[in-house]
């Protein structure tokens, strides 16, 4: 670091004084009225710290102006019986202290950290941090941080000229949310990331993609990520990059969730046979396949293939069996109990919608398949992942996200602790399968999956980054383990009431801006930045295809073909895009 101090506070231009100090904020009555109508909410500014070479800095966060009456001492008259007063004008600015910077801290020189270890005194001076000073302080800020470490984002609102520059092992470190309402900018924003993580040589994010709107990101001769798709009704099995989620992946309380009518008298019974036979059939299983060190170890949770056909079989033959009685045969224990039962896990069979799950080809109901999964999705190899879940039908996304999330997290969990790469979960659209109130079972399950990697994933070296149009619709679990926030242009209260309940108290005048925001400009808070700022985001040079269409100007140009509608009607029949 430089001998000579980076930051230059001269007294005549301070621009005033201190008054009123509490562990919230800071008040100063501004002294020089000229330049302070140059200063606007969100300005930096300095105070005078504990000694001369340490200096507070803060956010201005409001600015009142009021009248006081003074009391004119020096013309009062031996004879009047009433004291002359004179009305003044006062301006406050109240400020919220982020940091503190040291021309001098210990061996070394020129320092900036997060918090505030002493308070400005009273009457101590002001300056507003602008021109040549912000320039060299974002500089600092970025020079502290190792070069490696740089996740370059875009710039600051206050001064363009300067970039804002994240921490990305404290962004991904703690869980990040990505927030903002429509068009606000959030798949451009996280098509950024992604464009920056490309640049490190063994990236490793997961993208949860609800609508194929990264897509462009997997096209093209030198792709930012590696394009998967669930399989729909349509896809043929020779296509590539079709991912299948098989049945026996999923354990027994997803499985029930998915299956089960809870409702039903017999759901107990119905419940009790399944868990029998799944796990006898994994043990049968097991015994062919040789697998004998497995098969006295597993359980009914396990992930090992068993036969579909042959469980409802077996189901078929517990509903339908007759056992011998006194004098006849009698009805079986479970007689009569499974009907419905089987019903559904037939029509869920047989429908081509759930093809991804019960029509898997015959491969994905071998024994080495999962290792091929892992590999594809959790190896370094491919690098960024973005999985299309468009086809997925909705009333099953959330189980079938959580099912993939958590098969995923638990192979990372049985990683060998130092074999370990870290890994980010990309949640787009989140309120779809991460919802702050769920409405059956089977959401339940889905959340309880990406709230245990909330809670516990950072440990393993799993974390979220949880983007969503709706913050007020998805989990306050998941939301309060989030230690960074990239907050995007938000207009509905109740979503900007989420975000503001999620910063410190000291920080509710800065989420006043939000629905402020212009597209593409950003508040970021966190570990990741060391100043709570306002930023105007880098463009990605490739875009998602979630562009905001322009109606007026394309109803002026684009004409309907017939030919589309009917091409676009055949598709809806067959499930299956041309």
């Amino acid at each position: 670091m430089n001998d000579t101090n980076v930051l230059e506070f001269p007294l005549n231009f301070a621009l005033g004084r201190v008054f009123r100090v509490d562990t919230a904020s800071v008040w100063a009555e501004a002294t020089d009225h000229d330049r302070l109508t140059r200063v606007g909410v969100g300005s930096l500014i300095a105070f005078q710290g504990s000694n001369s070479s340490e200096y507070l800095v803060g956010m201005l966060d409001r600015v009142t102006r009021d009248l006081q009456e003074e009391a004119l001492l020096d013309n009062l008259d031996d004879d009047d019986d009433v004291v002359p007063v004179e009305a003044r004008q006062r301006d406050l600015l109240r400020v919220v202290l982020l940091g503190t910077y040291r021309e001098v801290d210990g061996t070394r020189r020129n320092t900036f950290k997060r918090g505030a270890d002493s308070y400005p005194l009273v009457e101590s001076p002001c300056w507003v941090i602008d021109g040549s000073n912000l320039q060299r302080l974002m500089g600092l800020l970025t020079q502290q941080l190792d070069s490696e470490k740089q996740l370059q984002l875009g710039t600051f609102v206050a001064d363009s000229s300067a970039r804002a520059v994240a921490d990305g092992d404290r962004l991904f470190q703690r869980h990040a949310a990505l927030l903002g309402s429509t068009g606000s900018g959030k798949s451009w924003s996280v098509a950024l990331i992604l464009e920056r993580a490309k640049a490190l040589a063994f990236p490793n994010l997961i993208v949860f993609d609800m609508h194929g709107e990264y897509t462009p990101l997997t096209e093209g001769p030198d792709p930012i990520a590696e394009g998967f798709r669930i399989a729909g009704p349509g896809d043929r099995e020779s296509e590539t990059r079709l991912l299948h989620l098989p049945w026996w992946l999923l354990n027994q309380e997803e499985m029930q969730a998915l299956l089960l009518d809870r409702s039903e008298t017999n759901a107990p019974n119905q419940a009790a046979r399944l868990t029998h036979h799944v796990r006898e059939l994994k043990l049968e299983h097991l015994v062919a396949a040789g697998k004998d060190e497995v098969a006295g170890r597993f359980t009914v949770d396990s992930p090992i293939p068993f036969s579909l056909t042959e469980l409802i079989a077996r189901l078929e033959h517990d509903d339908t069996e007759m056992v011998p009685g006194a004098r006849t045969e009698k009805a079986g224990p479970f007689n009569g109990r499974l009907t419905r039962f089987v019903a559904r896990l037939k029509a869920r069979a047989e429908d081509r919608r759930y093809s991804f799950m019960f029509g898997p080809p015959e491969e994905a109901v071998g024994y080495e398949w999962l290792h091929s999964l892992a590999k594809d999705l959790l190896g370094t190899k491919q690098g960024i992942k973005v999985i299309d879940f468009s086809e997925v039908p909705s009333d099953i996304l959330p189980i079938v996200v959580g099912v993939l999330a958590r098969v995923l997290y638990e192979v990372h969990f049985w990683t060998d602790e130092e074999k370990r790469t870290p890994i980010t979960f990309v949640c787009d659209e989140a309120h779809l399968y991460l919802p702050s109130s769920v409405a059956d079972v089977a959401e339940a399950r889905a959340l309880d999956s990406f709230e245990r990697i909330a809670k516990e994933g950072r440990k393993y070296g799993i974390s979220l980054l949880v983007v969503s149009q709706r913050p007020s619709d998805v989990s306050r679990t998941v939301l309060s383990q989030c230690n960074n926030f990239i907050a995007l242009r938000l207009t509905n209260d109740q979503d900007q009431a989420v975000v503001r309940r999620l910063m410190p108290d000291s920080m509710e005048g800065i989420a006043a801006a939000l629905p402020l925001l212009d597209v593409g400009e950003a508040l970021v808070l966190g570990d990741a930045l060391v100043l709570p700022t306002r930023i105007r985001l880098d463009v990605p040079s490739v875009k998602p295809s979630s562009s905001t269409k322009n109606f007026w100007t394309e109803w002026n140009e684009s004409e309907v073909q017939e030919a589309d509608l009917v091409a676009a009607v055949e598709a809806m029949r067959m499930q299956s895009r041309p």
